[in-house]
């Protein structure tokens, strides 16, 4: 198991190398490289290359963002561990100054509220429309007691809270909510968390009540519309559901989830034909947006309109011609075909998406489909290197090896995909969202994400286009 593991990081690091040598200025290829030599236990390889990372891509706030936690993680045996991530923030801001995320993460590493405060007073300077710092400094004013015992208290009750996911106390998660709510209203994400607990809970009308509240205070956030459409769709009130979709889109026309659950809904209701209405509308308001492209194409494939599907695919990479997912689809309608016809698609793919992840995983699929297996695991391997933050990826990785690979090679990608806690992916998200797998670790939700690649390919052995999970 050493040796694969070896040889699984030596491969990566050859990658990587390639990647950041090809793409200096992609972000991500550093950020993947660092997080590479950190899953190897070598922090301080890890510090260096992200730290050229900053030098390289030095307007990059998710490379700031990486390099602070890098930086942290490096010094963790320092009682002073936060010093070393405020130096690399203290950094980056003097570079982006206009950055929320930024000013918002050097207010984190603050122990003191006083020092939070002037921190995001300091951003507040720089961005002075910023809704996120102003409630932040609002929200830390609110909170102060007159004493040390009350805002020992408070301090307590803030770190009991995103509880609301913890089975065992979801009183006191509504309670602290509660408290979040009527000490000045809460932010748009208090009401939301708010109505998870009691999603989790089953009240279905507190559930309601708790959106409605949240939306007549935050119009614009899409979140809250999402859930109330999703709450109408669990009852079965359909034209409901629809009248929330619509009404939030007033709100938020710029919201793709919430308009792939408004086309979702539409053909199940009315048809196809509703179903392309709604997606024309979505792309007139949002052009140049690959989600609703793949959208459009997978609705045609459901309804065996193969021609309508290619058709519409060709003009989506037209529009959206560095799009890793539109790639990545088209590359997938390619399995029948021998190699000979593919392999120049792939590169020109490969080079017009910055080796994306997703055309990565296509590519995977391929060599898989034609029995090249130990290309499809080294094409497998790259995708969760790149980014192993999405689960389909490891749920696709897995399936491999319960396929072709030894019991060590099934613990690795078992281990390593748990180690990463993937949180997104087109499969994964969804399952792991479920309201029935709240509560569940990362190897359950694997599984089932597994058990959802199986019955997909079933579906397409057999003919049949294959159901879209909802976004």
């Amino acid at each position: 198991m050493e040796e694969v593991k070896r040889d699984a990081i030596k491969n990566g690091r050859r990658l990587m190398k390639s990647l950041t040598e090809r793409n200096p200025k992609q972000p991500l290829c550093w950020i993947a490289s660092a997080r590479l030599e950190e899953d190897a236990g070598e922090m301080e390889s890890a510090r260096q290359l992200i730290q050229k990372g900053c030098e390289e891509c030095p307007n990059s706030v998710d490379v700031w963002l990486e390099a602070c936690r890098i930086a942290i993680a490096n010094a963790r045996s320092s009682p002073n561990s936060n010093e070393a991530g405020k130096a690399v923030i203290a950094c980056g801001l003097k570079l982006i100054p206009n950055s929320v995320k930024l000013w918002m993460q050097a207010a984190n590493l603050e122990h003191d509220d006083s020092n939070k405060s002037r921190v995001l007073s300091r951003g507040l300077q720089h961005i002075p429309d910023s809704v996120l710092l102003r409630k932040a400094v609002v929200e830390l004013a609110t909170a102060a007691k007159s004493n040390e015992e009350e805002e020992e208290e408070n301090a307590n009750a803030r770190q009991s809270m995103n509880l609301s996911c913890e089975p065992c106390e979801p009183e006191r998660a509504r309670m602290n909510l509660a408290e979040a709510r009527e000490r000045g209203g809460g932010t748009e994400r208090v009401w939301m968390k708010s109505a998870i607990v009691e999603r989790g809970l089953g009240n279905v009308e507190e559930e309601r009540k708790l959106l409605d509240e949240g939306l007549k205070k935050f119009p614009s956030f899409f979140k809250l519309w999402l859930m109330l459409g999703q709450l109408e769709e669990r009852l079965d009130r359909l034209e409901k559901a629809k009248e929330a979709y619509d009404l939030g889109l007033k709100h938020c026309p710029n919201s793709i989830p919430l308009w792939l659950s408004l086309v979702n809904l539409e053909e199940n209701l009315n048809g196809v034909t509703s179903a392309r209405a709604v997606l024309t509308l979505a792309r007139n308001k949002n052009p140049h947006n690959p989600q609703l492209w793949l959208a459009a194409t997978r609705t045609e494939l459901r309804h065996g309109n193969n021609k309508e599907a290619d058709i519409l695919m060709a003009r989506a990479l037209h529009e959206c011609p560095n799009s890793g997912i539109l790639w990545a689809a088209y590359i997938e309608s390619m399995v029948p075909l021998p190699p000979s016809q593919w392999m120049a698609k792939i590169m020109d793919a490969l080079r017009k998406c910055d080796y994306d992840p997703h055309v990565i995983a296509a590519v995977a699929k391929l060599f898989w489909h034609h029995s090249e297996v130990k290309r499809a695991r080294t094409w497998l391997d790259r995708a969760v290197t790149i980014a192993p933050d999405i689960g389909d990826f490891w749920a696709l990785y897995f399936k491999f090896e319960l396929q072709h690979g030894t019991d060590e090679n099934q613990k690795d990608v078992l281990r390593r995909c748990i180690a990463s806690q993937p949180k997104h992916g087109e499969k994964w998200q969804p399952i792991s969202k479920a309201l029935h797998n709240s509560h569940q670790p990362t190897e359950a939700i694997l599984h089932q994400v597994v058990a959802v690649l199986g019955k997909e390919e079933s579906s397409q052995q057999a003919g049949q286009a294959p159901q879209t999970d909802r976004l």
